[in-house]
């Protein structure tokens, strides 16, 4: 509704800023009537101060009614068109929210990023600029020939002649910028990809010694963008000297015209003398409107490929504000498949409300997905996911949503303070929330430690902690939502052994305190210590499915990750422990 108000807001502030044209038009063509009174009674020899002030009133007049109006159209184009952008930005962020993921995994990052980002400062600042002189000169050049019409019909067709040559050659401009535009976009979106996939893989570039090979790759990308921008300007400025030409050539046909109308006795003088002013002044904007339209097309490619993302068809998001009255999850004969490679195929299970189950299985079983498919994140293309017993089809996606907090394997946290990265799910949240969600992740006491505690600004990416200390981070961030049913995809890749067990122990916590965790891994130890129950995929299908001293035995291992190992209690401190031993020879 906001962002209808203000688009609202900024479609009248441009309709204003185009009528203040038409009137700032108006005023800079009185000059003619202007320098009219004063040629006629110098012609008439009966020039007077009250004639000269009168001449001189309509020029002062008029120039500082042009001034002031031009200076409040500008302020409201640029208005409109930086919050024109800016609402832009927001929208497509909106829209991406409720994109199925399978759309980010088919298109680049660089072209999402090159669209609000390159293409919206275009946009912002060339659009508003192009709009402002193109409509200025346009309307200024149409009334002063207008005038000529009224003054002397055959100058105005002259000059409508010379308009239309000019408006021919301009549209044969905007088809050639339109393909040239094109590439010139596909260029900047390929580098942008490029750089950013250089950034975010420079540590594997470095490992492999790929660095030369790599830069390469960029420095190729910024050749094709020079050759892309190059190749577009060499046509536009065959185009503008045309259109120069054309107008250079109108202003002589109409000095000459009224030359030889005056001589053949056809002209009043003082017609005459307005025509010469007036091939002066008809063409001084348009040349500069010309040129500035040339960019239109890039305008609208830049337009139509904000819009593209738009048009994607979303998620029927549109379901009821709805709260479950139980937090249990239930699959129904799921099917999925990305693209034509079968996922998930006929499972159906039921995970019990504060319970923690272990979703386990080797590489590429659907473990992913699985939970994923949960918080809808995709729709099944068979079968059906349930909450509470209803559809999660039936709630809008922010309730369903709700519902659900998120540790992933790939742990990013933003250039911010390390507050605002744990309120990021629930940004109305107070310190004394952050600080309880910090202690009961257990990164309460690093986070002190750091120069300013809670308000320390992390880089980009958490780059400045620990691979243990984000992940602490990110299991904070999502008990700060407080949501029931909390997912964890591999939360404990990439750790050492002692962040491992801190991120472990959370777990266990989590489920002492009534939630329920879908704990997704590869390490079947951490299914038989930390989870309630079992669930095993192999190949798509449900391999196992019940309580984990049931569920996960030596015959399970040898199906799922081909190895042979048994189950022994091992004596510890505070008891026996369950724990896997493999006895098969691995090399």
């Amino acid at each position: 509704t906001l962002l209808a108000s203000s688009a609202a807001s900024d479609v009248y502030k441009r309709q204003i800023s185009i009528w203040l044209g038409v009137v700032s038009a108006i005023c800079s063509a009185m000059r003619i009537p202007a320098a009219a009174i004063v040629i006629q009674a110098l012609l008439e020899r009966n020039v007077t101060m009250a004639t000269l002030w009168t001449s001189l009133g309509i020029i002062v007049i008029s120039l500082i009614i042009t001034i002031a109006i031009n200076m409040k159209a500008t302020m409201l184009q640029t208005r409109a068109g930086y919050r024109a952008c800016a609402n832009k930005r927001i929208e497509i962020a909106e829209h991406l929210r409720y994109l199925p993921m399978g759309w980010f995994n088919d298109n680049s990052l660089g072209e999402v990023t090159s669209v609000t980002t390159n293409t919206m400062e275009n946009m912002a600042n060339v659009a508003t600029r192009v709009v402002m002189v193109t409509t200025r000169g346009f309307l200024t050049s149409g009334i002063i020939a207008a005038m000529m019409f009224l003054f002397d019909w055959r100058m105005g067709l002259i000059t409508l002649t010379g308009l239309v040559l000019f408006f021919a050659v301009n549209a044969a401009m905007q088809r050639a910028e339109q393909t040239l535009s094109q590439r010139k976009f596909n260029a900047d979106e390929r580098l942008v990809s490029k750089v950013l996939e250089y950034v975010q893989g420079i540590a594997e570039v470095k490992n492999f010694d790929l660095t030369h090979d790599s830069a390469t790759q960029v420095h190729g990308a910024v050749e094709e963008a020079r050759r892309a921008s190059f190749a577009m300007e060499i046509p536009s400025v065959l185009y503008m000297l045309a259109q120069f030409v054309v107008n250079k050539l109108t202003g002589v046909a109409v000095c000459a015209a009224a030359i030889v109308f005056y001589f053949s006795g056809t002209m009043e003088l003082t017609n005459c003398l307005l025509m010469l002013i007036c091939s002066f002044i008809l063409f001084e904007q348009l040349d500069s409107a010309g040129s500035f339209s040339a960019l239109f097309r890039s305008i609208d490619i830049g337009v139509d490929k904000a819009n593209a993302i738009l048009r994607v068809e979303p998620m029927d998001i549109d379901g009821e504000d709805l709260s479950p009255e139980r937090e249990d999850i239930t699959l129904s004969h799921v099917d999925f498949s990305y693209d034509s490679k079968p996922i998930l195929h006929d499972v159906s299970l039921t995970i019990p409300e504060k319970t923690t189950v272990a979703i386990v299985g080797p590489s590429g079983s659907g473990k992913t997905t699985l939970c994923n498919l949960m918080a809808r994140f995709w729709d099944v293309q068979g079968g059906s996911v349930r909450l509470g017993g209803r559809d999660v089809r039936e709630y809008s996606y922010d309730s369903l949503i709700r519902n659900f907090s998120f540790v992933f394997q790939r742990v990013y946290l933003f250039s911010d303070t390390i507050a605002n990265n744990i309120r990021f799910g629930k940004p109305d949240a107070s310190m004394e929330e952050v600080q309880a969600a910090a202690k009961k992740a257990r990164c309460y006491d690093f986070i002190m430690a750091l120069p300013d505690g809670f308000d320390t600004v992390i880089g980009e990416g958490g780059a400045t902690l620990s691979g243990g200390e984000r992940q602490l981070a990110l299991i904070a961030r999502a008990l700060v939502q407080n949501a029931e049913i909390l997912i964890m995809d591999e939360p404990t890749a990439n750790l050492d052994y002692g962040n491992q067990q801190r991120v472990l122990a959370q777990i266990r916590a989590l489920a002492a305190r009534g939630y329920t965790v879908l704990l997704s891994t590869h390490n079947p130890e951490h299914a038989l210590r930390y989870a309630h129950r079992i669930l095993a995929l192999q190949g798509g299908h449900i391999a196992a499915d019940g309580p984990t001293e049931t569920a996960l035995t030596p015959q399970l291992l040898q199906t799922l990750y081909g190895i042979q190992a048994i189950l022994a209690e091992v004596p510890t401190d505070r008891g026996t422990v369950r724990s896997l031993i493999v006895t098969e020879d691995m090399e």
